[in-house]
């Protein structure tokens, strides 16, 4: 196996067919509502990856109903997690997590759920419960790190800095917890070095899944500004294949790649605009990866 992809890695855990369902809750972000700041991360807006049904003014039950007729265009049968994915789904009191989490939990052919989240929103109390949760149901918890470079996080405005993602992540696998979590490789000041880097740093981390998307550049934020302003580097396919192949090669081999790259919608973005859908990019790398013999892991020193 040249990585340890996400899709075989949940045929291993389910008997069946499991699709995401995205879930917008109506959870804010303390980089929005002034509890930290307003601005929110200068490269962030939601629009790029909520589904059309995934909308706010309808009910829980509503979204993952439509979600469910969504999928099931390309397969009938099929089960589903429900995937709370807009803004920073932990950032409520306890009790109003627990109705929303279990609201959705209650919906036939749901079979887990799903928790984006940001790593200064979590507590004792809300991973307690949520590991309680994981005894019932499968629960991942995935938290947006983005760097592990503390420098960058000032940069983008994250709100938080390493060591917090580095807290959360230690928190949740000592309650057992599936952990997931979301970098950016290419952010603004950080060449393939400072990637390779960060790779290592990831590794000695104790996360199940990790995802990986490129640095875009979409309408009306703030990197948008900056951009037009003083543009940056951004990877064109060949580099970012290049730089996906070395960083994965000092990923542990044990965790599930999830995802190696994001597509914004084209009315939103305006840059790079590489023309390929998430599935040929990944056909691209794991052609390359086999041309040039690499492997997830293994430029690790395994005992």
């Amino acid at each position: 196996m040249i990585i340890n992809d996400f899709g075989s890695w949940m045929k291993k855990r389910f008997p069946y067919k499991v699709q995401k369902i995205s879930i917008d809750a109506g959870f804010s972000c303390p980089n929005r509502d002034g509890k930290i700041s307003k601005g929110g991360c200068i490269f962030c807006d939601n629009k790029t990856f909520n589904p059309s049904y995934c909308d706010p003014t309808k009910s829980i039950k509503e979204q993952i109903q439509e979600g469910k007729d969504f999928f099931r265009r390309k397969y009938k049968d099929m089960k589903f997690i429900a995937y709370f994915q807009a803004y920073s789904n932990t950032y409520a009191p306890i009790e109003q997590l627990k109705r929303i989490y279990e609201k959705a939990l209650e919906e036939e052919e749901i079979v887990g759920i799903a928790i984006g989240t940001r790593p200064d929103c979590v507590n004792e109390e809300i991973l307690d419960y949520l590991a309680q949760l994981n005894k019932q149901t499968f629960v991942t918890i995935e938290y947006g790190v983005e760097s592990t470079n503390d420098e960058t996080l000032r940069f983008i405005n994250r709100g938080h800095d390493f060591a917090c993602s580095k807290r959360a992540i230690e928190m949740s696998a000592e309650r057992g917890l599936c952990v997931g979590i979301h970098v950016i490789l290419g952010l603004p000041g950080e060449d393939k070095e400072e990637c390779i880097r960060q790779a290592k740093i990831i590794s000695d981390l104790p996360i199940n899944i990790l995802k990986i998307h490129q640095m875009q550049v979409i309408k009306g934020t703030k990197l948008a500004r900056i951009y037009e302003k003083e543009p940056f580097h951004l990877y064109d396919v060949e580099e970012y294949i290049n730089l996906v192949t070395e960083y994965l090669r000092w990923i542990r081999k044990d965790i599930v790649i999830e995802r190696v790259v994001s597509q914004s919608p084209k009315e939103l973005l305006i840059a790079p605009d590489w023309g390929l859908k998430n599935y040929q990019f990944t056909n691209l790398l794991l052609n390359h990866m086999k041309e040039v013999k690499a492997q997830q892991g293994d430029k690790i020193a395994y005992q």
